[in-house]
This record gives C-alpha cells, structure tokens and sequence, in this order.
C-alpha cells in the first residue's frame, strides 16, 4: 500500500461506506454507488446541495453533523488562499463589476429562489450587500413564519454578529444537534444563572408565583416561578387540570415546590384568585409558620379599573372615544392625516389588560385634544370627500367638539392615573411590598381630593378601591413592609403608622415564632423608629428616600440585627405575578398527552430556556424609560380598532384578564389566521 492509499484508509469518513474498484464507493445508509470516492461520499452524507451530488435520504442526523464538520474544517485551512485569489480577481475586475452580483449566486440556492428563480435574482441583482444581507434574514423570517418581536431580542443581533465574524462558509447546526447538543449546553448555562441567584436567598428569602390560566375547556396550567432581587427565574409549569378544584392536590402541589425551593428561603406565596385561596392559605399556614400567602397586587388594581370603567358615564366615554380611534384606524388616508397632525404620534394604547388599554388610550387622546379639533377643523379634512362625507364622519366632529366629552375624558384620567402609577410600580420587577401600601393610600388621597366638591362621585369610586383593598390586595406582609420603610417611618407627613403597628407586630411573631428569637426585638424595634445607633448617622439620614429599602437596612442595620434580618427579607419581596411572559399554546403543548416521554423532556426544556431568557432580559431592561404595563405595539384588533360586532377569538386575555407577552400582536395573530397552530418549536 503507498502513502496515498495509506492516508486514504485513515479518512473517518470510510466507515460508512464500502470501496469498490476504481474510484467507486457505495454509501452503506442507502447503498447508492458513487463515482469520485471519499470526496464524493462526504457531500452525499452532509445532504448539502453542493458538488452536484444528490444527497443521502438514510443517513442518521449525527452521521451529518459530524460530516459537515469535516467539510467546513477543510474549507477553514482552504480559506487563506482562496482569499488571496479572490483579492487578485477583484483588482483584475472590470470597474463596472458591483459587488451585488457575486451575492445574487449566493441568492439562487435559497428554497424561495428556487420557487422564483427569475424574478429573485433580478431584484437581488440591483440591491446593495446592506439590502441583500437583509432581503436573506427577511426572507428566513417568512418562509418559517416567524414574529417579528424577534428581531428586538438582543441574542438575535448576537447571532448575526457571530456569523459576519465566521465569514462566509458557515454551516449551521442540524435539527439533531441542537435538540442534543446545544439543548443541553444552554440549559446547562442558563441554570447556572439560576444557581447564582439561590446564593442570596439565605439574606434576601424569596417569592414563589404561581401564575395560572384556566380556559372554558377545564384546562388549567401553573407556572411557577421564584423571584429575588438580583432575578425572577421560571422553575416548572404544571398541568393541574384534572384537580384544580381539589385543595388537596392543591395543596400536595405547592409542597413539592416549596420543598424544591427550600422552605427556610420562601417569605411568600403569590397566587392570583383562580385559586381556591382559602384553603391553600390554611393548609401552608398551618404546615410552614414563617411563609405568607398574597394575592397578586396587579391582578387586584386591574380589578379596580376594570370596575371603574363600568360605572356608566366612563363607559359611555370609552365608547365615544372608540368611535372616534375606529373612524381613524380603518381608513388609511385617515391616519396618515391623523399622523401629520399628531406628529406622527399614534392616538391609542395598548397596554396588558383590556382596562388599562382603555385608560392609557384616553390619557393619549387627551393629550391629542387640540391637534384632532384642529384635523377636523382644517381645509385638508373637510374638502377631501374621501372621508368627509363619510357617515362616520358627522359623528366623530360632533364628539370632538363636545366638551362634555372632553370633561369626562378628563375626570376619568384623573381617577385612573394614581392607580395606574401603583400598577407600574408593582408590576417593574423591582420588590414593592415596601411602598404598596403608602402607594394605594396616596391613590385614594388623589381621588378624594379631585371630588372634593362631589361626595357622591368620590364615594363611588373609593367604595370600588376600599372593596377590592380590603378582600384581596391588603396583606399583614404589606403593613409590615410599610412600617420598615424607611422613607415612610421617618416621614412626619405619614400618618398611618399607628394603624398598621398591630399587624406589623403579628408579621414579626410568625416571622421569629421563638422567645430566643425575639429576645432583644422591643429595643431593636425602639433603636428603628427613634433612629439611634447607625440608624441617625448622615449617610443613613441622607439614604432614606434614595436607596431601596431592602438596601437601605442592608447598609445601616447593624443597630438592630435581628430586626434587620427580618426587615431584608421581608423588602426583598415582589407583590405581582403580572406582566410575566405567558406563551400559553406552548405551555399547551407540554402538556398535551399525544406527546411521547422524550419530546415532552424535550420541549420542556426548550421552555425552560426560553422563558427564563426572556426573563433574564426584561430584568436588564427594566432601569430603561419603556413602561412596565403598555406594550410598544398596536393591537389592530381590539375593540379600539376593530370594527367588527363580534369580538376577535385571540382577545382571551380580555376574558381572563392575563397578560400578553408584549411581542408584535398583529404578527401573532396573523401567523395564526394565515398559518394555523404549527407546532412549537418544530417537535
């Protein structure tokens, strides 16, 4: 045997296939003779379309990746001399040669050139590479039907900042590697995120939320999720259909989690009101002493604006205000006057509930008064009979010239902005157990003090508040977030103290249920409120109103540390589930029993992966000015919009008052009219 045979023979790739005589090989997956040995063999088996060879049919997954890894290194050590030749070529070019028609070759192998070959290469032809870098991405996005909301994810940019550093030549991971390989990479970093997160909880303690969806088919899906300061992490989600109605198996639920997350680490419990929350609430009273159970504090002020904008003269506004945003919406030469009028602002909102969507629109059209008076009012408008004349036309002139309207365009921003400034804060990530309490009381002060001169008004809307305060939102834990707040305690100007004291008093008996514990608690208690000790310095003094609480005791506690154990982690705390990501089809498809045990494990930590990195993203996010509770798109097909009787079947966040996962709502609901439920993520 020469050397050449000898080096031949040692080619891994000769163990799928048989050699024959002369230059012959047979591949051993699907037994095709092949002229050209080993080379040809390796682009059969890699199922590229290069070489002019057709491509293996049988070939296992693993087979592929590994050969087209084979491939791509030779390449690699290929590339430095090509390069120079490519550089020789181009000085040699005729000048008139644009670089567009070295990427329309690369163009023609796309699957959608090949439908359109003609017509694609034309186009492509005359783009720039900046044009036909992006016309590639565009169309990889709608030939897998993709959302558009993708392209603002940050390991989007990533992805394509790694392949223009690879060069071109770059083979892209199989389905099988990354359902193997990849899949367990990933998940395998993104716990260790998790594992960083575990370190603080002996200090901080930590949130369990359970976040639930329940449909008109007796479905119910829990996910439950753990927040601390430093993240919020997404742990498991749970089908509980088939004993959501059993507090038992309730029960037996929240006790494999508290004990997967550690029952000395868990301060509270949040759950929304799909819950039987009575008999939860005992059951974890009685077997865990130090954890509370809280109701979701946004679910609770959605409520109250929800009920607010059922009192009848703010619904006869919301509907008058939605006549006019139909009238706009449904015209295109409409809008486009309403923008040039406007500034190219739009007129509505959409935020997570159907509520909060109505009364941010109105604090928009408010904003927009004398810019719609002045549309309706100008030359452009009223001699172009393209909507002029329109029927809808004599109606939407007649609300915007009328100052009753206005009036209650007016009182119903005044009554919903304080509550809708404690929504934003409790639902920004950032722990608000501390402040929600002084927050709802400066809202009702608000509204009391705007109807100071109509009892009747005022006692209306304050009635709705006090109900849903007093039967869901307030917790001991709350009152006793207040009373160690320090921007609160040392406020002369807050004069709720005294009324909280008591349950304050009962957070810390369950929090330290030992006389060992609460040895020295009364002086500790006395240290804190005369401000002694550490408490009085100037840098303690000074912090007071810009730190978060939680730090703040972190940093001048030492006074009283007892006390300061139990004021950590009780201001570590988050009082919402809302505005968390929920792709509740996905979560569906967990669960669905047509899946086998393998793909159940697989999709449950594609899951995994996924909802903790948007997750992991928001927390980045959140210092930034976006706004917590409205979303950047316009949801086309809401009742602001849309013009139809009969309301559209993807609002089901209407009907169970969930939140959306802030993506690209008109792209979603789109790919779904257009493309059916296709299964998530391919498996």
């Amino acid at each position: 045997m020469n050397l050449f045979e000898l080096v031949r023979e040692k080619d891994v790739c000769w163990e799928y296939a048989e050699k024959l005589d002369g230059n012959k090989v047979r591949c051993k997956f699907c037994l095709r003779v092949l002229n050209g040995g080993i080379s040809r063999l390796k682009h059969h088996l890699s199922r590229l379309p290069s070489k002019g060879v057709n491509p293996c049919n049988k070939v296992r997954d693993d087979v592929t990746d590994r050969v087209r890894a084979i491939i791509s290194s030779k390449e690699d050590v290929k590339e430095t001399s090509s390069v120079k030749k490519q550089k020789i070529a181009e000085v040699r070019a005729p000048g008139n040669m644009s670089a567009s028609s070295k990427i329309t070759t690369l163009e023609a192998s796309s699957p959608v050139s090949k439908v359109f070959p003609a017509a694609l290469s034309i186009a492509a032809s005359t783009l720039s590479d900046q044009e036909n870098v992006e016309r590639s991405i565009a169309l990889f996005f709608f030939e897998n039907k993709l959302d558009f909301s993708v392209a603002r994810s940050s390991s989007y940019q990533a992805m394509i900042d790694a392949v223009g550093k690879f060069g071109p030549g770059l083979i892209g991971p199989s389905v099988e590697t990354l359902k193997t390989v990849w899949l367990k990479r990933i998940k395998s970093e993104v716990s260790l995120q998790s594992k960083d997160a575990e370190k603080e909880w002996a200090t901080t303690g930590c949130t369990i939320i359970a976040d639930t969806w329940t449909d008109n088919k007796a479905k119910a899906l829990i996910n439950f999720l753990v927040s601390s300061p430093s993240r919020t992490f997404f742990h498991k989600s749970v089908d509980a259909s088939s004993y959501f109605k059993s507090t038992k198996c309730l029960a037996d639920l929240f006790d494999s989690v508290i004990q997967d997350i550690g029952p000395e680490n868990v301060v509270q419990i949040i759950m929304d009101n799909s819950f039987n929350h009575t008999g939860i609430l005992n059951h974890i009273l009685q077997n865990y002493g130090t954890i509370f159970v809280s109701p979701c504090a946004s679910q609770c002020l959605n409520l109250i604006l929800e009920e607010f904008s059922r009192v009848d003269w703010v619904n006869r506004c919301i509907l008058q205000a939605q006549t006019l945003s139909k009238y706009l919406y449904n015209n295109a030469s409409m809008l486009d006057l309403m923008k040039k009028f406007t500034g190219g602002q739009e007129l509505i909102r959409t935020g997570i509930t159907k509520s909060v969507s109505s009364f941010l629109s109105l604090q928009s059209i408010l904003k927009q008064r004398s810019r719609l008076k002045h549309m309706f009012n100008s030359p452009e408008y009223s001699t172009n009979s393209s909507y002029s004349n329109k029927p809808q036309s004599v109606s939407c002139i007649a609300i915007v010239e009328d100052n009753d309207f206005w009036r209650a365009v007016e009182e119903c921003v005044a009554i919903s902005e304080p509550f809708l400034k404690v929504l934003r804060e409790v639902s920004g990530w950032k722990p608000a157990v501390g402040s929600i309490y002084e927050l709802m009381t400066r809202a009702k002060e608000s509204v009391r003090t705007y109807y100071i001169m109509d009892e009747s008004k005022s006692k209306t809307f304050l009635d709705i508040v006090d109900r849903q305060w007093r039967d869901q939102l307030h917790s001991p834990l709350h009152s006793a977030g207040a009373f160690l707040n320090p921007s609160i305690q040392y406020n002369p100007e807050v004069k709720f103290l005294g009324s909280i004291k008591e349950d304050f008093f009962n957070v810390l008996e369950k929090l330290l249920p030992t006389p060992e514990l609460r040895r020295d608690i009364t002086n500790q208690i006395f240290t804190f409120t005369r401000a002694k000790g550490m408490f009085a310095c100037n840098l303690a003094m000074e912090a007071r109103d810009t730190i978060s609480p939680g730090l703040w005791w972190e940093q001048f506690g030492d006074s009283a540390p007892m006390l300061q154990r139990v004021a950590i982690r009780i201001l570590s705390q988050v009082c919402s589930t809302f505005t968390f990501e929920r792709h509740w089809s996905t979560f569906q498809q967990i669960h669905t029993e047509k899946r086998n045990k393998i793909d159940k494990e697989t999709l449950n930590d594609v899951v995994y992966i996924n909802y903790n990195l948007k997750l992991a993203r928001q927390m980045k996010t959140m210092s930034m000015d976006s706004d917590p509770i409205q979303f950047d798109d316009i949801d086309m097909t809401s009742e602001w919009v849309e013009e139809s009787e009969n309301p559209s079947p993807t609002q089901w966040l209407d009907r169970f008052g969930s939140a959306l996962d802030g993506g690209d709502l008109n792209t979603r609901q789109f790919s779904a009219a257009m493309f059916g439920n296709d299964p998530i993520f391919g498996l």
